[in-house]
């Protein structure tokens, strides 16, 4: 039997089988990707074989001393090859990664200026982990209702930059309404992964797109500016005209997984752009003679923000770093 992960607690995940049906399913204690250390060996997205277990001839051929699952349980015993993920690297170890799903057509990340504010750090680290697996990101401003004229001026000068780097971005308030139908083409009949800091208004925008989905939805923590998780698993919500989004669990960091810094220029593309005439192939655009890059962030060519990211992603090696969010 085959089918598609649409949720994962963590424990259980639920699999929506090729012929319609709704089944929960575990995966065996040994199950583990091929050459990846993930501490989600089965995402939401995955494409999976299932299996019921065999029936134990006699209770010490029972797992766990004897004790059998119930009949009804199926495990999964295969993922398919995967077109594409969008990866982090694990907060609490440092070492493997975290895959927030798999299988999509595009992200929507959900950014806010403030009431939390998301970090440019946060969004650049974001959409080049999404470059580095092809998948299509639009930047979603969300909480537009709540921001005063110099908060607005500085929405205005974000989406500015990363239009102009090549990113789609949408202004909305999830609260109000106002933007949110400018969403719906861009996700029927796509499986989109939404995403973002915890406290961004994820679970309000899906209540104000699906509103029969009745979310959980938590107030910004005032001492902090910072928003509190209540979204605790992934899960994929079918739409009316066809497709998914995947709702995840709000993040606090991003640390990049598996990318070496010779790797990182093409993950940002105006970088990317200007390195190609550098006068070193190897050139790491930091302190060399005759940098391309360098040449074009004097020349206000380059936003700072955007090289300030890069530069913190060469950096990624340090593994402690990871063990605190930014």
């Amino acid at each position: 039997m085959r089918g598609l992960v649409i949720k994962n607690t963590g424990s259980w995940y639920t699999v929506l089988t090729d012929d319609g049906q709704t089944v929960d399913c575990k995966i065996k204690g040994n199950f583990r990707l091929r050459g990846i250390r993930s501490t989600n060996p089965v995402a939401v997205g995955d494409r999976v074989t299932l299996s019921s277990p065999p029936t134990p001839k006699s209770p010490s051929d029972s797992p766990e001393g004897g004790v059998c699952p119930p009949a009804a349980t199926l495990f999964i015993t295969e993922i398919e090859d995967r077109r594409n993920y969008i990866i982090r690297k694990s907060q609490n170890l440092s070492k493997q990664s975290h895959i927030l799903a798999a299988n999509v057509d595009q992200a929507l990340l959900v950014v806010t200026i403030n009431y939390p504010e998301t970090s440019t750090t946060f969004i650049d680290r974001f959409l080049a982990s999404a470059e580095a697996y092809s998948v299509p990101v639009v930047l979603v401003f969300n909480k537009t209702d709540r921001l005063d004229a110099d908060e607005k001026h500085i929405q205005e000068l974000m989406m500015t930059l990363y239009e102009t780097v090549g990113y789609h971005c949408v202004a909305i308030s999830a609260q109000t309404g106002d933007g949110v139908d400018a969403l719906w083409p861009l996700l029927d009949g796509k499986i989109t992964l939404l995403s973002g800091n915890s406290g961004v208004g994820k679970s309000t925008l899906i209540n104000r797109l699906l509103p029969g989905v009745n979310l959980r939805t938590a107030e910004i923590s005032d001492a902090h500016n910072t928003g509190m998780h209540t979204t605790t698993f992934s899960e994929m919500i079918p739409l009316p005209n066809g497709g998914f989004l995947i709702d995840t669990p709000g993040i606090k960091g991003f640390g990049t997984f598996d990318m070496e810094p010779e790797e990182i220029t093409s993950y940002f593309k105006e970088i990317f752009h200007f390195s190609k005439d550098c006068r070193f192939s190897n050139c790491t655009h930091t302190h060399e003679p005759g940098c391309a890059v360098l040449r074009a962030l004097d020349d206000h060519l380059i936003a700072p923000s955007r090289y300030q990211s890069y530069l913190s992603m060469l950096d990624d090696k340090d593994e402690n770093k990871y063990r605190e969010a930014y």
